[in-house]
């Protein structure tokens, strides 16, 4: 984890000297920028099934919080909320992803339970 950050922050200082000195435009960083936005996932469990949801971190903010008590108590609030389902699949270069799938419903029951999840894979972040 260390490593992944110490390697983004040097790539961070690269792209900044770079635009700078006039070498890279900032329309050219904005890409690079949107695929590291970040998209937290939590596993919804039922008495049924679970599900893995992605929840980008301005729709946790209007949620009122990052984590998966925000979550939980955003969709007893509401009693309903939209996201999207994220599944494993194979990105274009062949690697293991998770990849947004549906947008689906979730309904507040009583017998709900929100957790993080970790991502085994790359996320990508949904539209």
């Amino acid at each position: 984890m260390l490593q992944r950050e110490v390697l983004l922050c040097g790539s961070l200082a690269v792209l900044l000297l770079s635009t700078a000195r006039g070498l890279i435009t900032p329309a050219l960083i904005t890409p690079a920028l949107a695929e590291e936005s970040k998209t937290s996932l939590f596993k919804i469990v039922t008495v049924k099934d679970e599900i893995v949801i992605g929840l980008s971190t301005d729709g946790l903010k209007a949620l009122g919080g990052t984590d998966a008590s925000a979550v939980a108590h955003a969709l007893a609030q509401k009693g309903d909320m939209a996201v999207w389902q994220y599944n494993v699949h194979r990105g274009a270069n062949g690697e293991l992803q998770q990849a947004p799938t549906a947008k689906i419903g979730l309904i507040a029951n009583s017998s709900l339970r929100v957790e993080p999840y970790t991502k085994p894979y790359a996320v990508v972040p949904h539209q």
